[in-house]
């Protein structure tokens, strides 16, 4: 995952910083030093790096910090505040003209993902109740319009294209499409190229020129780190850009771009790629992503995954059983179901406060819940309800008829007992979806500072 080196980092610095008690200037000057290294390691801009720095140096030499009970707690808030501010201090959203349809406008170089994340935005879209339309202007790149139709049909959203005619001709006929069909938004694919150069940027000046559309969001690789800001900074003076997406930030990249891009060119980071996967995109909320780099975890998105993914019925009837206490291997089913859906287990845990170290060295084994799945459809429906009726001779059966271990059935008997007891805990505070998700990430949340052991998640031996 992307900041992993300078949240290691970071960590140490505060740690360091937690054992002085009371802190000295020099104390501070030293920290400072050692977090500016940090964020040159990760490939912060050094411009930015230096003012980050010298920002968080002044707050912190403050009556604020040095009076202070706690005061490396309140450097930690200082850099915290300053991370935020750093990437925009607010999540950005996507214009809304008073008359539709907004049209967006893809650019960038080739290779930064645009036509998976022109797909990737248009299913957000569609899942937010709109009608957008996908639009092959890239007539250049072989089989670019090809690539833009197999994944519009993968998310089910139309593809206009006019095979290689003129870029601005597309797009203007795409507008009339939109109106004739009632499509609310217009997001055109273009071109890119290997470097910049005056053709490319001439050709997107002229699509601005003649469609006016109300966003122009730049498609970035964050694992390219300064190279992405340079590239940022060229469309920016060439465009005006409204905003970024930030690809590949589920990948081992440094991070720097994420965090360089707002003080270079002024535009936001607007949505994260942060998987394969045409629904892995997000929203990008710079505090949720300071929370992470300082190791704390995101629990909010965590929650708003869930969200999206739990059926209002089914949330209800399961928030009854758990009120109950009747919590069995069928509503484990349903639930690791609900998981599979929203992402990589990895991806998931990640999200909980102190878990992305403790899984750094673990091997998870991503068909775990597939495993899991096999054991509990090789139960009968009265073993699935009553768990406590599997007897040796019955583990034996669900076993062989699972391709598994009697151990892997132990386990699963003392997961589902350990959930019923977890459960039990905050079964009965809510009466809605959202308070129960909540009551469940505020157990995670415990979980996760108490020592979570994420040995579940490995590979069965």
């Amino acid at each position: 995952m992307a900041f992993e080196g300078l949240s290691d980092k970071l960590s140490a610095v505060f740690k360091k910083l937690k054992s002085h008690g009371k802190l000295s200037q020099s104390d501070i000057k030293e920290a400072m030093r050692e977090v500016r290294m940090a964020l040159l390691e990760a490939d912060v801009n050094y411009k930015v790096a230096k003012k980050f720095i010298a920002d968080v140096s002044e707050r912190a030499v403050g009556a604020e910090v040095m009076e202070s009970l706690t005061p490396a707690q309140q450097v930690i808030k200082i850099v915290n505040e300053e991370l935020i501010s750093l990437m925009g201090t607010e999540a950005a959203r996507i214009s809304s003209p008073s008359k539709p349809p907004c049209i967006i406008m893809l650019c960038g170089l080739q290779g930064s993902g645009k036509t998976t994340h022109a797909a990737k935005l248009a299913l957000m879209l569609k899942n937010q109740s709109h009608r957008p339309l996908l639009v092959a202007c890239d007539i250049y790149r072989p089989a670019a319009i090809d690539q833009l139709k197999v994944m519009g049909g993968k998310v089910g959203v139309p593809v206009f294209e006019m095979g290689t005619e003129n870029p601005v001709k597309i797009a203007k006929q795409a507008l009339k499409r939109a109106n004739d069909y009632g499509n609310d938004y217009v997001i055109l694919d273009t071109a890119g190229r290997l470097h910049i150069d005056e053709k490319l940027m001439d050709e997107l000046r002229d699509i601005k020129k003649q469609v006016q559309p109300h966003e122009i969001l730049l498609v970035i690789d964050s694992m390219t780190g300064q190279d992405a800001v340079n590239a940022a900074s060229a469309f920016n003076d060439a465009l005006d850009i409204s905003g970024v997406i930030l690809t590949k930030l589920d990948g081992d990249s440094r991070g720097g771009a994420a965090l360089s891009v707002k003080a270079v060119t002024g535009k936001t980071i607007k949505f994260v790629g942060v998987g394969e996967k045409v629904e892995d995109i997000e929203v990008f909320h710079p505090d949720r992503m300071a929370s992470r780099i300082l190791g704390m975890g995101d629990v909010l998105s965590f929650i708003e995954k869930a969200e999206a993914e739990m059926d209002e019925k089914n949330a209800e009837r399961m928030l009854e059983k758990i009120k109950r206490n009747q919590f069995d291997f069928n509503d484990m089913l349903d639930q690791f179901r609900q998981i599979k859906k929203m992402g990589s287990v990895r991806s998931l845990l990640t999200s909980l406060p102190g878990m992305d170290k403790k899984l750094r060295d673990v091997d998870i084994d991503e068909r775990q819940l597939d495993r899991v799945e096999a054991i509990i459809l090789s139960m009968t429906p009265e073993e699935r309800e009553k768990p406590s009726i599997i007897s040796p001779p019955r583990k034996r059966r669900i076993a062989a008829g699972s391709g598994m271990k009697v151990e892997d059935v132990n386990r699963l008997l003392k997961q589902i007992d350990q959930m019923q007891k977890m459960m039990k805990q905050f079964g009965g505070t809510g009466k809605s979806k959202s308070k129960m998700l909540r009551n469940m990430a505020k157990a995670a949340r415990q979980n996760g500072q108490a020592g979570f052991d994420p040995s579940d998640f490995r590979n069965f031996k």
